[in-house]
């Protein structure tokens, strides 16, 4: 269970960011010995700190972590650093969204926030769902992308994740955020592996738009257990209108898949705007009560996480094995490779033995990529490639 938590009055730190003196008003680090073995939150969208105090209220009791993902308050120093002070004197981690990072204060920003929270302050969101953007991107008259533009050039599937890979690498504003003290987090639903190649530490799957749970998750964890990296989820749309979320039973049993697969944060985006009948945002009623039981399932131990279905697959059995540096959408045979091409003579094929194996393994499979840097030899039970058959 979550511990309960003291706090000092609140350290005053005086921090020079940008040519100017800017004040910090930070809650005392948190007593624990340690950082929970799960976090599971809400995404606060709002657009003033009153919004997200209500909201971290709502389930201070049945969460441990806060994403502060507005687009309003982020962009605001002082709001911002509000928010924060709340969110940790309230017993919470927090990890907050910045798209570009590219406003003046901010490094100075993460690095007196990191100081001064300590391990509360999980780290950065940084760049939403870099790999959907790469593929979904109108490429073929963009001249103004950081990421180079092969879309009328010849197929050249080396180099497109190399350009990809080293756009983030190169960037200037991603780099100063790499060489802070906390960890890079993003949220995708594609190209999972490039982007743990390209530097992100976490990538929380995205659930939603009646994609497959069991595929999202192969792909991201094959992805998190060949980098030796951490991965999570986030439940986002699965309409474009409303209600725009699932309902709460079929996000608690995504969440609860998640954690049973080893997801290590799991997670909720609250977004659009909020409804004038709702000051929690999206969230209803019933999806807070699915969110407690989560908590109670997950951090009671529950044999509901496990017992119940006979499920408990943190380690898949199997893994496909997808060509070198195929950047295919895998969402039908006709989806675009890299954003730049469309399906070619394999495909099809790809697509096919991806379903046939999440149809025989569901959550105990993992999707990985033909990778020298990264072999695949002796990490899992069987191991299948894309051209082989399958019975």
């Amino acid at each position: 269970m979550k511990g309960t938590v003291a706090f000092a009055v609140f350290a005053i730190v005086i921090v020079v960011t940008a040519g100017f003196l800017v004040t910090y008003n930070f809650g005392e680090e948190k007593d624990a010995t340690s950082t929970p073995d799960y976090f599971i939150g809400v995404a606060f969208c709002g657009n003033t700190t009153a919004e997200g105090k209500l909201l971290v209220d709502k389930v201070k009791s049945y969460t441990n972590i806060f994403i502060v993902d507005s687009i309003v308050v982020n962009k605001n120093e002082t709001a911002l650093t509000e928010i924060c002070n709340y969110v940790v004197s309230q017993g919470l981690y927090l990890m907050v969204y910045f798209g570009d990072f590219n406003l003046p204060w901010q490094l100075g920003w993460v690095n007196a926030t990191k100081q001064e929270l300590g391990d509360q302050f999980l780290g950065i969101y940084y760049y939403d769902e870099p790999g959907g953007i790469q593929l979904d991107y109108n490429w073929a008259n963009s001249t103004t992308s950081s990421v180079p533009n092969y879309a009328n050039t010849t197929r050249d599937y080396d180099k497109a994740a190399a350009g990809f890979i080293h756009s983030f690498q190169n960037y200037p504003n991603f780099k100063a955020l790499k060489q802070c003290p906390v960890t890079v987090y993003t949220s995708d639903y594609a190209l999972y592996w490039f982007d743990y190649k390209a530097g992100f530490d976490v990538v929380l799957t995205q659930f939603g738009w009646n994609m497959s749970t069991a595929q999202n998750i192969a792909l991201t964890r094959g992805a998190a257990q060949m980098t030796n990296k951490s991965w999570g989820a986030i439940v986002t749309w699965r309409y474009e209108n409303p209600p725009y979320l699932d309902t709460a039973e079929e996000i608690y049993n995504q969440l609860l898949l998640a954690y049973q697969s080893g997801a290590k944060y799991l997670t909720i985006f609250n977004y659009p705007t909020y409804p004038d009948d709702n000051k929690y945002g999206l969230l209803t009623d019933q999806h807070f009560v699915a969110l407690e039981k989560l908590w109670n399932t997950v951090m009671n131990d529950s044999p509901a996480a496990t017992d119940t279905t006979n499920l408990n697959f943190s380690q898949a059995q199997a893994a496909l094995v997808l060509p070198k540096n195929y950047g295919f959408g895998l969402r039908n045979a006709n989806d675009r490779i890299w954003g730049f091409w469309g399906a070619d003579e394999y495909s099809a094929q790809i697509l096919n033995i991806t379903r046939t194996l999440i149809w025989m393994y569901g959550a105990r499979l993992d999707i990985v990529y033909d990778d020298p840097a990264l072999p695949v030899t002796d990490k899992y039970q069987t191991v299948y490639y894309w051209n082989q058959t399958v019975y």
